[in-house]
């Protein structure tokens, strides 16, 4: 025999049932809950974020292979790329490094679709010269030093994945209220218990499947306009590279499946709004009838030396967001902060004098 005991989510005190008037009391803070509110808490505070249970997620896959392509091995940093088959030398897109064919093979999985190449390499100087527009710590000289060096056009893998997702979550909350009675200023808080539940679908949420990618360059070159996915042809890869894709979809669920579960908490918790110093106290997020697709997503990558060091970049080959680090200079760094501090101190200043006047 197992003995089940309830607390009171507001004060943690043990909870006892109220027959007169069908709910469960608490008779530390005299706070009463439904029954039924209450059964679902625990049933929560036990079921926990169910672990993912993807199923027979990889249906959509094509199976196929990619035949008659050119492989590439870089010899530098490992990597593996492919082209069509007239390609015979390419550059490596990671490190830079001339690459030479090294077999003509059936290549890797092919793709359920592909977004074509949108933005030009002609375009690229306009769109980091506009990228390095308005940065007011670059070094003076980055604009007259630094050069853009070889440009590579390179087919990303990524997973698209698709799921529906329910949640359930309750939350602590307050409210309160201020009056005056007689000589004393009052402040009455409630607490409350905040149940809510909800479902989201999801479509195409991206995650690349190339591990000498950088996930947050990934990420932050987001988003694709998946309206333009088009079903891959070869073709499409004349004059570009793609990359193998070295990290399969089930080692990428916890990402996939992480930013679900994150998408719906976030909208559960933002329908507490009114209520103060809200905090979770129990959720139980699953995701559910997944589903994903291979695609090949544009991506430019190029570097620029300035001062004997390379910065790499990385461009959407579709919108022309472009990313990646920029040189600091430590002088308008020093002379940024004594400004900052020169304006800070003199606000200070006059508040202090205005004060002093003030008496």
């Amino acid at each position: 025999m197992s003995l089940i005991e309830y607390k009171c989510p507001k004060c943690g005190a043990p909870l006892a049932f109220s027959p007169e008037g069908g709910t469960v009391k608490c008779e530390a803070c005299d706070s009463e809950f439904e029954a039924e509110a209450l059964e679902a808490l625990v049933n929560a505070d036990a079921l926990g974020d169910a672990a993912f249970d993807w199923g027979d997620y990889k249906k959509n896959l094509t199976g196929e292979t990619l035949e008659n392509m050119a492989i590439y091995n870089c010899e530098s940093c490992g990597a593996i790329v492919e082209s069509d088959e007239n390609t015979v030398a390419t550059q490596c897109p990671y490190c830079g490094n001339n690459i030479v064919i090294s077999e003509r093979a059936g290549g890797s999985l092919k793709p359920n679709a592909i977004i074509p190449f949108k933005i030009k390499k002609e375009d690229l100087p306009g769109i980091a010269k506009e990228f390095y527009k308005n940065k007011k710590l670059l070094p003076n000289d980055f604009f007259d030093l630094n050069k853009i060096g070889k440009v590579q056009g390179i087919y990303v893998p990524f997973w698209l994945f698709d799921a529906d997702a329910d949640g359930f979550m309750t939350f602590n909350g307050t409210k309160s209220r201020y009056y005056t009675s007689g000589s004393y200023n009052v402040t009455e808080t409630s607490h409350y218990m905040l149940e809510r539940e909800g479902n989201m679908s999801f479509t195409k949420i991206p995650v690349d499947a190339s591990l000498k990618m950088d996930n947050d360059i990934m990420d932050s070159i987001e988003p694709f306009d998946y309206s333009e996915l088009t079903a891959y042809n070869g073709a499409f890869l004349a004059g570009y590279v793609a990359d193998r894709f070295d990290s399969d979809p089930d080692n990428e669920l916890p990402r996939a499946d992480a930013r679900m579960k994150q998408s719906i908490a976030d909208h559960l918790r933002a329908t507490t709004g009114g209520y103060s110093g809200v905090t979770m106290r129990t959720q139980a997020l699953k995701v559910f009838n997944a589903g994903v697709n291979y695609v090949f997503l544009p991506v430019y990558t190029f570097a620029c030396k300035y001062k004997d060091k390379e910065y790499r970049y990385a461009v959407n080959g579709q919108t022309g967001k472009m990313v990646g680090e920029l040189p600091i200079s430590k002088a308008k760094c020093r002379i940024y902060f004594w400004k900052t501090f020169g304006i800070v101190f003199a606000v200070l200043m006059a508040i202090v004098a205005a004060g002093y006047f003030a008496w």
